[in-house]
């Protein structure tokens, strides 16, 4: 099983930054925690290593609503949040890549009936805002 969800979209890594926390707060995402890869890698590892990374952030996305239910039924999966999605430089330099975790991954670490019913829903939302990005269903890029 794949635990994430990608798409490369025909975007600046700006665009694909920006269009990415729009398409999330449309489903009802905020952003916790933004993590700049790059910048991390350059202060911490040095200017190879960041170069080597490239435009890399990792957004910590959550949906309150989702969360409380998921805490709720297990408060142990506070491990697991917020969802991550990631957007990094495509191989081109018009294109960038998103990813967000699938929140099946919780399932499978849970598998109780209230954790799948908020999996499946932070899951659809999840696609959504990644189609969102382009038009295309997630998956058939």
């Amino acid at each position: 099983m794949s635990y994430t969800t990608a798409v490369v979209v025909p975007l600046s890594y700006e665009d694909a930054v920006r269009r990415t926390r729009e398409a999330l707060s449309e489903q009802g995402f905020g952003i916790l925690t933004e993590i700049d890869v790059r910048a991390t890698f350059e202060k911490k590892l040095g200017p190879e290593a960041a170069e080597g990374v490239g435009d890399y952030v990792i957004l910590g996305a959550c949906n309150p609503g989702l969360a409380g239910k998921a805490l709720a039924a297990e408060p142990e999966l506070g491990a697991l949040l917020p969802c991550n999605v990631v957007v990094r430089r495509g191989p081109e330099a018009g294109s960038s890549t998103v990813e967000a975790i699938d929140p099946q991954t919780m399932v499978q670490l849970s598998g109780t009936e209230a954790v799948r019913e908020v999996a499946d829903d932070a899951g659809a939302r999840l696609r959504a805002a990644l189609e969102a990005l382009d038009g295309r269903p997630a998956g058939a890029r």
